[in-house]
């Protein structure tokens, strides 16, 4: 999440941060493949993300807070990609990280909009 909020404010590419993250970030703790999993395919389909839940959003995705959109990006991801990752525990995750670095009610935002998400995949939409 940190990464890709780094790229919004930034500009810099996935490529770069990803470089970045990992020779000055403390990684032992992280499932770096995951990591770089994430950052790839999140720059390299972010435009099929962000279509993927603007419809659901109640304000222009221009609007939308860094931090929310980072953590939609990587759910978004999830549910399209990574299906052994079940939906709640994206829900579950995306959350948490809204709780940590989100805005004080921003969790519940990041909650909703996920939730829709979810339950569109499982309409085949």
């Amino acid at each position: 999440m940190q990464a890709l909020y780094q790229i919004q404010m930034t500009g810099d590419s996935a490529h770069i941060v990803k470089g970045q993250f990992c020779s000055d970030q403390n990684m032992d703790r992280v499932d770096v493949d995951y990591f770089k999993e994430l950052l790839s395919g999140i720059a390299r389909e972010e435009q099929g993300l962000l279509s993927s839940f603007e419809p659901i959003l109640d304000r222009p995705l221009a609007e939308l807070d860094p931090v929310e959109k980072s953590i939609l990006l990587i759910g978004s991801f999830e549910m399209q990609h990574r299906l052994d990752v079940p939906y709640r525990v994206v829900i579950n995750e995306g959350v948490e990280l809204a709780k940590q670095f989100g805005a004080s009610e921003s969790y519940r935002y990041v909650n909703s909009i996920l939730d829709a998400l979810a339950k569109n995949r499982m309409a085949g939409k």
